[in-house]
């Protein structure tokens, strides 16, 4: 079977990446100093930007971004390459993801309705997403976003983390199944029904509001 230029090309950027991978393992296993500088650059807003839609809270957002990264310098030694870097640290992202939100449930549930002025407390899912860090946030404008977001913090867990992998962090389905450890098919079938909770979340929600329309008292009252 013939080979094309642009192949050529892919699997050369495809190599280049892989060596860049690990050069850069190679020198956190080392602890020099440019390879935490290029980690928190090349995945410090990816990471933050994933937890955020996982976890529509910056405070715990945050939380989470350090301990992914305490425990990729922690862990780097295991790392041995069966996946690419990029997958390695979205999979532990979306583990804490799922010990922050499980953390919640269990402790700050408890501190809520334990608060002396409850209409005072705020719900992590109140809290308004961070916007403008994607491709995604830049085709979109803000009303669309922001009942995007709110639908995406309505959905199962399951299915949101599978959506955003796939739509919004624009990871393969290859990918996906290696951050989520579940098999190729599960992959489609959670994105499909992610798809489709969502889609029904959004129905209405982006139509343009119906013009207010006075009671007729009130018609005779202003005329």
């Amino acid at each position: 079977m013939a080979t094309s230029i642009l192949d050529l090309r892919s699997d050369r950027a495809s190599e280049g990446a892989a060596a860049d991978n690990l050069r850069l393992v190679e020198g956190l296993r080392t602890g020099a100093g440019w390879a935490y500088e290029e980690l928190i650059a090349l995945f410090q807003q990816p990471v933050y930007a994933l937890a955020m839609r996982l976890l529509d809270d910056p405070a715990e957002s945050s939380d989470v971004v350090q301990e992914v990264f305490l425990k990729v310098f922690r862990n780097i030694g295991n790392f041995h390459g069966k996946s690419t870097l990029r997958t390695w640290i979205y999979r532990i992202t979306v583990n804490e993801a799922h010990n922050a939100r499980r953390w919640f449930f269990r402790h700050r549930r408890r501190e809520v309705e334990l608060d002396s002025d409850p209409e005072e407390a705020r719900n992590w899912k109140e809290i308004i997403p961070d916007n403008g860090r994607t491709p995604y946030d830049v085709v979109l404008d803000s009303e669309q976003r922001a009942a995007i977001e709110a639908a995406l913090g309505r959905i199962s867990p399951i299915f949101r983390e599978a959506v955003v992998l796939r739509d919004i962090t624009d990871l393969s389905y290859e990918e996906i199944a290696a951050v989520l450890a579940v098999s190729l098919g599960t992959v489609k079938s959670r994105i499909l029904r992610g798809r489709e909770a969502l889609r029904e979340e959004l129905a209405g929600s982006l139509k343009p509001r119906p013009a207010l329309r006075l009671m007729p008292e009130t018609a005779e009252k202003m005329s």
